[in-house]
């Protein structure tokens, strides 16, 4: 419904501004363990506490790029 929408959109925003300082740093903690081409599961398992989904993978595309299939 349009009201659980608005609730999630609000969520989110409340997350992403709540969580501003522990997210860049996260953020960035991913990017460097990825270019380092090392594991990223402690990375990503410490940054899902304070970024979203999307944050996470626009940080990963920035570094990676973005995965497409070949046809």
């Amino acid at each position: 419904t349009s009201e659980e929408k608005e609730y999630q959109i609000e969520m989110l925003a409340n997350l992403q501004k709540g969580n501003e300082n522990q997210s860049t740093e996260n953020l960035k903690a991913i990017q460097k363990t990825a270019i380092k081409n090392e594991n990223l599961f402690a990375a990503l398992m410490e940054a899902t506490k304070y970024c979203s989904l999307g944050q996470i993978t626009d940080a990963m595309f920035e570094v990676g790029g973005q995965y497409r299939r070949n046809m």
